[in-house]
């Protein structure tokens, strides 16, 4: 009996321009992207501690490829898929009403509903103003790359006059390592398939390059750092023999980090060599970070991006939020930049 006055009273909460009902892109079960489809879906005020973002924009991962596949265990249909947001603060705290804020999260579209919506509720922890020099596409495709990219150089310590070499340039974790290195004054060799985009970050980063296509990595390597040990290696493909040829080139205390791999597959690693450099393999996974973990971590980069020192993402696709599917589709044959949903 008491309970409609108080949904009524619930609502009245947010202002008038917010929907009682807003689209979302979503699955009920799992599969390619044929499964998702835009359904029409509530919009509650934010609970104590939660703030209600109005997306503006939200960057399609090949994680979230992988998590309406199925591939994430934790992830239990129906759900909204989407990591990666900016947008603006409509219902929460004061000093946040009306911020342009920006961010990402490993709980985001997995264990809660994701940013592929009209409207995304996060804890008041997740939220991080955006960089005022960024358009909200720009700022919605950050996210998950140089989160990846700023934890992997964070625990390997790189410092100004390494040699950082990214194996995967060209993608979006290996261009925003780049970038990240290089403000860091790190050299930077980046190695890719053919040649990379004028518009990719690794442009921006280095014209140091190595193409994956020529055989001989090794010796692919030894020219491109004059013959010099590497510091640290960066590997965003998870090919064996590629890691195996960068691991043989890094120098003493050097440090290899991994963000990718095949299932079952393994690599060579001639051990005295290894530990008697005193090098080090780093794991990095991303979706280990909830968004209130990851927004001091956007609080971090945007100083870079706002000074030019990371160069905005290169938008590749821009899709409706109606065409969310022609994006995943776009994302799964491996579209090279970032296939942005805006809901604007």
């Amino acid at each position: 009996m008491n309970d409609a006055p108080l949904a009524l009273a619930t609502r009245a909460s947010l202002p008038g321009h917010v929907p009682a009902h807003a689209p979302a892109l979503r699955f009920q079960r799992h599969g390619g992207p044929e499964v998702l489809a835009v359904e029409s879906m509530p919009v509650a005020p934010p609970a104590e501690g939660e703030a209600l973002v109005e997306v503006h924009a939200a960057s399609i991962n090949p994680s979230d490829v992988k998590n309406v596949l199925g591939r994430m265990r934790q992830t239990v249909p129906p759900r909204t898929p989407g990591r990666d947001f900016a947008g603006v603060v409509v219902a929460g705290p004061a000093e946040w009403l009306g911020a342009e804020v920006w961010g990402t999260g490993g709980d985001i579209g997995f264990t809660r509903d994701g940013t592929h919506a009209a409207y995304l509720t996060v804890p008041v922890a997740a939220l991080s103003r955006k960089p005022a020099n960024l358009t909200f596409e720009q700022a919605g495709a950050v996210g998950v790359n140089y989160i990846s990219a700023w934890i992997g150089l964070d625990y390997a310590q790189i410092k100004a006059g390494e040699t950082l070499l990214v194996i995967g340039a060209s993608g979006g974790v290996g261009g925003a390592a780049c970038g990240i290195a290089r403000g860091k004054g790190a050299q930077v060799i980046a190695a890719c398939r053919g040649q990379a985009d004028p518009a990719s970050p690794a442009r921006h980063a280095t014209d140091n390059f190595i193409d994956l296509n020529e055989p001989d990595f090794a010796a692919q390597i030894a020219r491109a750092s004059g013959g010099k040990a590497i510091d640290v290696v960066f590997d965003c493909v998870g090919r064996p023999d590629l890691v195996e040829a960068a691991l043989a080139a890094l120098g003493f205390g050097g440090r290899a980090i991994l963000i990718s791999g095949s299932p079952g597959e393994g690599m060579k690693v001639e051990m005295i060599p290894f530990y008697r450099r005193e090098c080090r393999l780093i794991g990095v996974d991303s979706l280990k970070r909830k968004a209130a973990e990851c927004a001091p971590l956007m609080d971090a980069l945007r100083p870079g991006f706002e000074a030019g020192t990371y160069p905005a993402p290169a938008i590749a696709e821009r899709h409706a939020l109606a065409d969310g599917a022609a994006g995943y589709a776009s994302v799964a044959r491996g579209t090279r930049g970032r296939v942005v949903l805006n809901m604007r």
